[in-house]
Formats: structure tokens, sequence, C-alpha cells
């Protein structure tokens, strides 16, 4: 599907959700709140299960919750969610949507092809992600991975024409084609990332080089002084929220300014109850890039004439 990965999530719940379905979309986060807007836009009947951003959501809650609405026809959730970096469970959470009759629906745009996830062991229904973040191809394109049996009953259920879901496998089935003007340079690029996410061993391969990469982060961002928002426990290596630093002289703004004009760009904070900020260790980035990036922040640090 063209577009970025907001695309594929769009294009699941437009295409997926008959006029009397409802869908349960599970909240920690701000991807959690944008299926919401989402729905609302599209008038998809909806209904949400929030739950702290620093905390997963929990099984229990969501199986009482469907038993109590037998209206809810599908389950969606974030695997990680980047505003904290949190990575959810989906073992649990589909094994039991499943039971309880319904479809599961995962959106894994910040985890697929670095965290390993057995879409039949879990239970998934629909998964999407796009062509950049962990495949490290480049923006342009997105794609969902659905369950045959599910899919193949969503013949007109669309709400949109471009991001018809089936129209658009109908259309690849039939002559390869997209339906509408395709994202070639990034198409190109997505099959050169490919190769290269095999060369490295594929999952296991580029996990274990992120794993590395956040754990540099880690250990020389406690030295210098910081503390992450989450739990360790909970805490997922694809991105990391840290929290500002208890000092007078620091500011966020200066401290991005100066670590952008070292070469180096960092996250704001997307943390509704904490002053934050993130640092991402995907993408084409090892070790030496990590222990460079601490070196700047060093460097920043002296220069805002900040000690932790």
């Amino acid at each position: 599907m063209q577009g970025s990965g907001t695309f594929a999530v769009e294009a699941v719940l437009t295409s997926t959700v008959p006029r009397d379905g409802k869908v349960l979309i599970l909240i920690n986060g701000a991807y959690g709140h944008r299926m919401v807007k989402i729905c609302k836009t599209a008038c998809i009947d909806f209904t949400s299960l929030e739950f702290p951003e620093d905390a997963s959501p929990e099984v229990t809650p969501v199986a009482e919750l469907l038993n109590a609405d037998p209206a809810i026809t599908h389950v969606a959730v974030v695997h990680c969610e980047t505003t904290t970096g949190i990575v959810n469970p989906l073992q649990e959470l589909g094994r039991m949507v499943r039971d309880k009759g319904r479809v599961f629906f995962v959106d894994a745009m910040s985890s697929f092809g670095a965290i390993p996830v057995n879409v039949a062991d879990c239970r998934i229904d629909y998964l999407v992600s796009s062509s950049n973040k962990c495949v490290e191809g480049v923006p342009g394109f997105s794609y969902a991975i659905a369950r045959r049996e599910p899919f193949m009953k969503t013949k007109g259920l669309a709400r949109s024409l471009s991001l018809d879901l089936y129209a658009q496998w109908e259309g690849l089935e039939s002559n390869g084609q997209f339906r509408f003007t395709p994202p070639t340079h990034a198409l190109l690029a997505f099959r050169q990332a490919l190769r290269e996410l095999e060369e490295e061993g594929g999952v296991p391969g580029r996990a274990a080089r992120y794993r590395a990469n956040y754990d540099i982060l880690i250990q020389g961002m406690k030295r210098l002084g910081f503390q992450t928002y989450l739990d360790e426990a909970k805490q997922g290596y694809i991105i990391t929220s840290f929290r500002y630093p208890n000092h007078p002289n620091f500011d966020f703004q200066v401290f991005y300014k100066q670590l952008n004009e070292k070469g180096y760009v960092i996250y704001p904070g997307k943390v509704s109850n904490a002053d934050c900020f993130r640092i991402g260790t995907i993408g084409r980035i090892f070790e030496q890039d990590m222990k460079a990036l601490l070196a700047a922040i060093r460097d920043t640090l002296d220069e805002m004439d900040i000690t932790l």
C-alpha cells in the first residue's frame, strides 16, 4: 500500500471491519490514540481500554470486556509503542482473542524485522509494518500480512477507494501491478534492504545488532547520570525514553540544538506524564555510532555546565 505506515493501519481498520463490526483498541501510548482518531474519522464503531504508558495491556481486563460486549469483532494493539519504547505481549493477548472468536490486529511498525514474532503462534490475523524502520529500506509504502480465512471475507467492506486492502491484493494477484502509481524507488530500495537483512542473519542477526546498540546506550547514559522512563524489564531495544535530568541548566531545546549541530538528531518525548526525550537504536547504526553519540552527549552536557 502506497504511503507511510499509518496508511496500512488505516487500510486494515477501514477495509476489514464490517459496518456492524466494532473495534476494541488497546492503548498505552500515542499510537493507540492514533487508531482511535482513525476510527472516529472513518465512522468505525469502537471502544478503547487504556493502560498506563509504563505498563502493557493485561489479558484479564481485555477478556472481561470481550465477554461483556459481544458487539466487539476486532481487537487492535501496538506491538512496540514508541511513545516509551515498551514492547507489548502478543502471544497471551492473541491466543485469548482467538479463543474469544475475535479478529486480532497488530501494528508492528517499529518492531517487524527486529523483534521475532511468530504470527501463527500469536494468533495474529493482521500485522502491518512499513518499508523503512527495522527493515532499513526507505519510506514510501507499507504492507499488511493477513491470515487468509478472515481476509477473504472482507471484499466490499472498504470505506476508502485508495486504501481498499482487498482491492489492492486482488490487483496485485491479477496482474502484479499497483492500482495507482507505485512507489518504484521505495520498492527497489526494499528489495535491497531485504537482501541485506538476510545477509545479516535475518531477524535474529538484526536483533543482536540493535540489542548491542541498546546495551551500549543504556550503560553510557547511566554513567552520564540519566534515568530511563521505563523499568528495564519492560523496555525494548528499539527506542528508549530518558527523563529530563533534574538540573537547573538543562533546557531540552538547547540540548537538542547542540546535539544537532554535532550531527546527532534525537526525538522529543511523547510521554504524557513526564518530561522525556527519546533515542532510537535501530537503522543503519552500529556500536561505534552509539559510542560517538554518547561522547557528543557528554560534550554537550559540559558545554551546558551540567554535572549529573
